[in-house]
């Protein structure tokens, strides 16, 4: 148990933006009215024009302490992040986009779990996901994805990228260690730094639901679906030669893959692609 909340680490999230007026609010009352002392959140904005930045102001003038923002042109996500975490002085990092959510008591979690394990580097949870009217669905990918998580495994993670985004926390130190996100994988830039994170350090496995991962049909995770697991295919490739590894790899892309192809003709003939399996 922890007797004195000034113990716990500082919490510091970078919230990339880019016209997110939707679900914007969603995401920052999610940090922001979460039951722990300690949070800093630092929003990048890319320039948006859609009514995101009066939603930012309002909350920065509602939580001066918490919250920090800048609204200029950026490269992109990881640009954004990479210019956010600059501005953090957390003892513990991690970077939320602006249409996914943490969940209530997430943050608690998450600062007990590090002040009592200092010997871990980074750690993560478990996500599920939503619909843009805060509704689970897929079911079955959380179920699937959960099943690989209870106990972190290297060469797992090198099969498959079973850690979702919204519930992965990390040290400092370790970020010294494993540098900047890559600007260069558009759509695996996080898959990139798990590997680059796992293969330093072995990750700690925190047993909570801490996030949701929100699908959105206009953004890239949904636009570039394939594209995204042939990025992690090549990108696990810069990690190891191993021929058996990386031929599993394929393996399970290609058939979750097939999966999605199937799914997605089924519910467009039906007209609905968000419905809850």
């Amino acid at each position: 148990m922890i007797s004195d909340s000034k113990e716990l680490p500082l919490i510091s999230i970078v919230m990339p933006c880019f016209n997110c007026v939707d679900y914007i609010e969603r995401s920052i009352r999610s940090i922001v009215e979460q039951d722990y002392p300690n949070i800093e959140l630092f929003i990048k904005d890319g320039g948006s024009e859609d009514g995101t930045v009066e939603i930012i102001k309002y909350y920065a003038r509602k939580y001066p302490k918490v919250i920090s923002w800048v609204s200029s042109k950026d490269k992109g996500q990881a640009d954004a992040i990479k210019f956010g975490m600059k501005q953090l002085k957390g003892a513990v990092l991690s970077f939320l986009n602006a249409d996914d959510v943490y969940k209530k008591n997430s943050l608690m979690k998450v600062g007990q779990y590090f002040l009592n394990h200092p010997e871990i580097m980074w750690a993560y949870g478990k996500g599920d996901i939503i619909s843009p009217d805060d509704k689970k669905i897929r079911s079955f990918i959380t179920v699937y994805k959960n099943l690989w998580l209870w106990h972190f495994s290297y060469t797992n993670l090198l099969i498959l990228n079973y850690i979702s985004q919204m519930s992965c926390f990390w040290r400092r130190e370790a970020a010294k260690e494993v540098g900047e996100f890559d600007e260069s994988q558009f759509y695996v830039m996080d898959y990139d730094y798990w590997l680059r994170l796992g293969k330093k350090f072995k990750a700690g496995v925190i047993p909570a639901y801490l996030g949701s991962f929100r699908i959105v049909a206009k953004s890239k995770s949904s636009k570039g679906f394939v594209q995204q697991f042939k990025d992690e295919y090549s990108v696990a490739g810069r990690y190891t030669q191993n021929p058996t590894i990386l031929s599993l790899h394929r393996l399970h892309y290609n058939v979750v893959v097939l999966i999605y192809s199937i799914f997605k003709m089924f519910n467009s003939v039906s007209g609905n692609f968000y419905t809850n399996e």
